[in-house]
């Protein structure tokens, strides 16, 4: 009894303390109050329902009967919209918060909202070895399902509550893309309710124009209903070789030489300041020297990003093993490094040993109790940005980031770029390494404006032939985006299938410029 009037006593102090400092300043000045005491719980919650959900669908297995029922009724519906005279533009009615986006979907207020409700694995063909699946299934949920089965994807991107849908309209990647490229590479098939009302599937063989423009096209071509994607035989371990490397040209000599070693199954570069980085490289393995295990996706380890760290202040190298599903979720507890800035003791030993179980919050409930004055903080004094650019410009393109944004850690993770139709290719006739350069926090450059940053950003990285992830905020003109992206497929497709009608354009839907 006596534990329960300390609980009562404690919140009646909590609820006096936020009404003298009122509840705004208390979200925006120590929002870490809320995020522990409610949106973690909340967290565990859904991630318990959805669990469970998963359960219920494998065990009854339900998914495959319903799917067919399912994508009839998004047609249903895109064919009631055609007959009310297609009078507003259609998207997928899921909320914008749910997304892992940290952008604000104001379009789902003025368009067409068709009920996409597509979150299983439907079928495992361990023959053809191809996983099919529904677009929001989630890359948590496709391990979870695929590992016992001896089974994973060739890519997966890092965090938990990505969706497939995301991943394949937008983009993903993963340390081991500079062997198989981005997300959208490894798939084989999808299938899509287009603006009439068909449902059509595409490959690179059957209906190839759509297959090669679906990617980046962000829903404005179609809704996708299901995606067929590689597999790969499944190992227990990642042995990971933990590098650190100082001065910058030393660490793009190291980086590019190592991302061009295929017996690499995965390589990855954390930088920690303009001439100090941990370069990474790992390989499948069944065997493991049980001294050198290391689980680190377990409640109660330190942030990955920090446990890499200690070799850099050691300056020595080192070996580990981890677990697989732990390696391909390593970033997920601290969503890279953004937590730090949300609950800025979150990787103190106590903290992770009392409350690490219920981490990471998750990203939508974020979003949707962020509240204005702390969305134009985060878009004013923020960045959350991944820039894709030739290996070959990684020097330059690491000091641009430092100059304009002097953000750190950044992420690099280099990936192939096969000469593909689409909106995203090498400028060459043949594939071309990339890197993808990751910023997330606070800009520690003096003066930091987001609007001219970014847009000074934007333009280094079209003059070195890159590109921007989508996800992100984007401030280019319409002409500078299209320079940037191949809009000739993309556009010659919204003509032949009546998309203009059914969709806005892509930059129309993710541009700041756009948008306001």
């Amino acid at each position: 009894m006596s534990a329960l009037w300390s609980v009562g006593a404690g919140l009646v102090l909590l609820l006096l303390w936020v009404r003298h400092r009122g509840l705004e300043a208390v979200l925006v000045h120590h929002r870490w109050v809320f995020v522990c005491l409610f949106l973690l719980p909340l967290s565990i919650l859904f991630d318990i329902y959805y669990q469970l959900r998963a359960w219920a669908v494998w065990r009854l297995h339900s998914a495959p009967r319903q799917h067919a029922q399912r994508v009839r009724h998004i047609q249903a519906q895109v064919r009631e919209w055609k007959n009310e005279g297609s009078k507003r533009y259609m998207c997928t009615g899921r909320p914008g918060w749910l997304t892992v986006s940290l952008r604000v979907g104001k379009y789902k207020k003025t368009h067409k909202n068709i009920m996409i409700n597509l979150m299983d694995v439907l079928e495992v063909d361990s023959e053809r070895q191809v996983v099919r699946v529904e677009p929001l299934v989630t890359m948590g949920q496709l391990t979870a399902h695929l590992n016992p089965m001896g089974w994973t994807i060739p890519v997966v991107p890092e965090l938990d509550d990505l969706t497939v849908g995301g991943l394949i309209m937008g983009t993903g990647i993963e340390s081991s893309s500079h062997i198989y490229g981005l997300f959208q590479h490894t798939c084989v098939a999808y299938e899509l309710v287009l603006a009439d009302g068909s449902l059509v599937r595409c490959s690179p063989t059957e209906n190839s124009d759509l297959f090669y423009a679906v990617p980046w096209s962000c829903g404005t071509l179609g809704f996708l209903v299901a995606a067929e994607i590689k597999m790969i035989p499944a190992k227990k371990y990642v042995k990971i070789h933990y590098e650190p490397v100082r001065g910058l040209q030393k660490i793009c000599e190291k980086f590019t030489e190592e991302s061009k070693k295929k017996e690499n199954t995965f390589v990855e570069g954390l930088v920690y300041s303009l001439d100090e980085a941990v370069i990474m490289t790992g390989v499948l393995t069944d065997e493991a020297e049980q001294s050198k295990i290391n689980r680190i996706g377990n409640y109660y380890k330190p942030w990955f990003f920090k446990h890499v760290e200690k070799y850099l202040k050691a300056d020595r190298t080192g070996i580990e093993y981890i677990p697989s599903r732990h390696y391909y979720h390593r970033h997920t507890r601290s969503i890279f490094w953004e937590l730090q800035d949300i609950i800025p003791f979150g990787n103190n030993p106590i903290f992770r040993y009392l409350f690490g179980w219920m981490v990471p919050p998750k990203i939508s409930l974020l979003k949707l109790t962020q509240g204005e004055a702390v969305r134009k903080l985060y878009e004013q004094h923020h960045v959350v940005q991944d820039m894709l650019v030739p290996i070959k410009s990684l020097e330059k393109s690491i000091q641009t980031f430092h100059v304009d944004l002097n953000v750190y850690p950044l992420w690099l993770c280099p990936f192939i770029l096969p000469n593909n139709p689409g909106m995203v290719h090498p400028k060459g006739d043949e594939a071309e390494l990339y890197v993808d350069i990751g910023a997330y926090g606070e800009p520690k450059r003096k003066q930091f404006e987001a609007r001219a940053s970014m847009r000074q950003m934007e333009k280094f990285v079209r003059s070195v032939h890159g590109f921007q992830m989508l996800y992100a905020d984007c401030y280019m003109t319409r002409e500078e985006f299209w320079d940037m992206f191949d809009g000739s497929l993309y556009h010659k497709l919204r003509e032949q299938m009546n998309c203009k009608d059914a969709f806005p354009e892509v930059y129309d839907k993710i541009c700041k410029a756009a948008r306001h």
